[in-house]
Formats: structure tokens, sequence, C-alpha cells
């Protein structure tokens, strides 16, 4: 069922009434994937933009790879400080349609898309001049340098595109509808691998053209998404100009969202900075760059696919508790946490099978391959922790407790930098910095949000926190 019949979104058609949540473990299970399944679809399709572009780039050169390695970590951190656009869109929209104000839960919607826009136009501003000392801080060779500028000025182009597709997914989840965004995904997906082909082999663009194919998919897809909401906000007779306060309060919201996930993406900056002075040689670090970026390319591929069960936790959590149904978001939390586990172990399992035979698919260089083994193998052991993670993350975030998140996100990242910078300081080399990831900082993150969740907290009920 799609935003473009939110009335029967809205009715929750497949669910019994929020107020009362499901009446049984098998009710929830269904609840849950009915979200969850397209969500996993769509999550599983958002990271291939970047599987494709390195598998394209991978067979360019292992200075290519790192250049892209080294574009992406920017453009994934500019993206993932604004992932609030889409979580808290989420979980306002969904408090709104627990209490029964549909056209509310839309204008809150097209509040958020304003604001995804103001920010993609000044991140863009900001990312263009910005973009050679950016690269500089890596210290990386000449050339690799080289390759991560020529993408990443191109590639920012893509950014306002991006934090729409972020917004207007944000509104859909929030309406109970993860089957949207999952078409969108596919087609963007499948038109991105061909661009970049074309584009890289075809035209003979090199990592240009990966770039350029990127941003046009790009494009496109927010201009489907948000087709399909600006048709649900006309049907529910939502105004779709600019409202100043309701921009201004959904950027006062977003705050601690902001926060937390600023320090989220300063621990991965950490561990970039980490593998790329870990090594003395130069040859030696750009063997360790490449691999690290194939790894954490991986590592998100995996963390979308988790991160299928936090999307339902935020949409369902929101509504619960917007329909002022406590004990049903407690029951549902408990469900969720052993889906978490569940696939946590699954995809563990599948990337410690998997972990031989990578390497070859992304890259020619016999030594990436040879290095990346043990780093998946310690990924992997480190799944199970994650699956969990995600989950409560997402319980949170759906019941707006970003204030908790942002000071979590705080103490996580105090406790694991320190640790990292001293083990490359150490020479440990690549797999002790990714041995400290999966340890200290997923360990960390996990203590702090079990301790939350136990508590009463962040179960506040009603259309607003």
């Amino acid at each position: 069922m799609s935003a473009t019949e939110p009335r029967e979104t809205a009715a929750g058609a497949e669910t019994c009434d929020p107020s009362t949540g499901p009446s049984s473990s098998r009710q929830r299970d269904r609840e849950i994937l009915r979200l969850a399944w397209p969500a996993f679809l769509a999550l599983v399709a958002e990271p291939l933009f970047l599987l494709s572009d390195a598998a394209v780039v991978g067979h360019l050169g292992t200075p290519e790879l790192a250049g892209l390695g080294v574009a992406a970590v920017v453009l994934q951190t500019v993206v993932g400080l604004c992932v609030f656009l889409a979580y808290g869109t989420t979980a306002s929209v969904a408090r709104h349609l627990g209490a029964g104000d549909l056209r509310g839960a839309l204008a809150q919607g097209i509040d958020g898309v304003w604001l995804a826009v103001v920010i993609g136009v000044l991140a863009t501003a900001a990312g263009l001049v910005l973009t050679d000392p950016v690269v500089a801080l890596f210290g990386v060779g000449e050339e690799v340098a080289g390759h991560a500028t020529t993408y990443l000025r191109i590639a920012l182009l893509g950014v306002t595109p991006l934090l729409v597709m972020l917004a207007t997914t944000g509104v859909l989840r929030g309406l109970q509808d993860t089957r949207t965004p999952l078409v969108v995904a596919i087609v963007g997906n499948g038109a991105n691998i061909v661009l970049n082909v074309v584009l890289v082999f075809g035209l003979d663009l090199g990592i240009a053209g990966s770039a350029l194919g990127s941003v046009i998919a790009q494009v496109g897809s927010a201009a489907a998404l948000l087709w399909v909401v600006v048709r649900a906000a006309r049907r529910e007779e939502a105004s779709l100009r600019p409202d100043l306060p309701g921009i201004r309060a959904a950027g006062a919201a977003a705050v601690p969202l902001v926060v937390r996930t600023l320090t989220l993406r300063a621990a991965l900056l950490v561990t970039a900075y980490a593998v790329a002075t870990g090594v003395d040689t130069g040859e030696g670090r750009t063997i360790d760059v490449a691999t690290h970026q194939l790894a954490m390319t991986l590592w998100t591929f995996l963390a979308f696919v988790l991160d299928a069960v936090a999307i339902a936790a935020q949409a369902i959590t929101g509504r619960y508790l917007g329909a002022g149904d406590v004990a049903g978001t407690r029951a549902l939390t408990r469900r969720m946490v052993r889906w978490g586990v569940l696939t946590g172990v699954v995809t563990g399992v599948l990337l410690a099978a998997a972990s031989p035979v990578l390497g070859p698919l992304f890259s020619p260089d016999p030594a990436v391959q040879q290095a990346l083994v043990p780093v998946l193998l310690v990924a992997a052991l480190g799944q199970p922790v994650a699956g969990v993670v995600f989950v409560l993350d997402g319980v949170l975030i759906g019941a707006g407790d970003g204030r908790y998140l942002a000071w979590a996100g705080a103490f996580v990242l105090v406790a694991y930098a320190p640790v990292a910078l001293l083990l490359a300081a150490l020479g440990t080399g690549l797999v002790g910095v990714w041995v400290s990831f999966c340890a200290v900082f997923m360990g960390a993150r996990l203590v702090a949000l079990l301790h939350r969740a136990r508590g009463e907290a962040w179960l506040v009920t009603g259309a607003t926190r």
C-alpha cells in the first residue's frame, strides 16, 4: 500500500488498531515483516550505489579505488549528518498518524522536505569550496588525492537530491509505506549501474564518469519520491508552501539527532584516519586505505540490511506512542530485539563464509584481496552486536528520544577515539583498527542503548513529544 493511497495506509488494514497493539507474537512478527521486508530490499539497494561504484572504479586501478574511498568517507559524512531528515520525519509523521491526524502528518513531512532543500544547497556550496583542504586532511599521495578530488567535486552536486530522498523516504515510512521507497531504490540503482558502465568505460570518462552517473540517478530518484509525497499532500489538502515556523521547528527538533549522527560519523572518520596514518610506506598506505574502503563499504551494506528492522521500529514505535500504547511498544521492542540478534547472526555467518571470494569482485590487486579477508572476519564477529544496536537505535529514534542518543553518541566517541588512534600509533595495522571498531565502538553503543531501553523515560505518548 503506497502513499498515493494515504487514507488506506492510515487505516492500517494489515494490523490491529495501534491503540491496542498486536495481541500475539505472531501478529507482531507480521507487522514487523510488513514494514521491514520492503525496507530490507530498499536498504540493500541503497548501498549498491557505492558498491557498484567501487566495482567499476576498482577495475580502473588501486589508486582510483583509494581515491573513491576518501571521497566516499566525506560524502557519507555529509549525507550521514543529515539522516535526521529521514529518521526525525519518520517519527513525527508516525506519531501524528497514530493520533489520527493524517493531514498534520503530511504537513510535518512537507516541512522536512523544505528543510532538506535548504540544507542541501548550503552543504553543496560549502563542499565545493572546501574540497581540496578536506581531501588533504587524509594525508594520501598526490595521485590518490587527485582522483578523490575529481570524484568529490562532481558527486557533491547530488547532495541536495540525496537529502530530498531522505526526507521523502521518512515521510513514506511514517505513513507505514516502505514499498514505494523500495521501487524507487531498485530503479535508481539499476540506472546508476548502467550509467557508471557507460560513462566510465563506454565514454572513457574514468572516475569522473562514475560520479556523474551517480548524480544523474540520484536526481531521478529524488524526483520520483517527491512526486509521490506531493500527490498525497494535495489529496489531504496539506499546504506545499514553505512554512518558516514549521521548518524552524523541524530544524530545532533535529539538533539532538544531528549531534548523535555527528558523533557516529566522527567515529568513522577516526577509523579512516587511523587506517591512513597507521602505515608509513606509501604503497602499504594505499593498500590499507583501498582495503578499508572495500571493508567499510561491505560493512555499510550489511548495516543497511540490519537497519531494516530498525526502520520498522521507528515507524511502529512512533505510531504506537502517538496512539498512547505503551504496553504494545514494550512488547514490540522485545520482539524486535530478538529479530536484531537473529539477523546479526545470519549476516555474520554469510560475511565470514564469503570473505575469501569478495576481494576479487572489487579489486584485481592481490595485496588488497589478501588484506581484506581477516578484516571481514573481524567484521563478521561484530554483526550480532550490530543487529541489537541498530534495532534499539531505531526504537529510541521512533520514540523521539534524540537528546539521550546525542549524549550516548558523545560517550561512545570519547571511549572509542583514543583506543583506535593508539592502536594505529602502535602499528597494530588494519586488522587491529577493525578489532577496536567492532569491540569498543559497537560494544559501547550496545551498553548505552540497553541501559536506556530498560528504563521508562523514553516512553512518552501523544502526537508530539
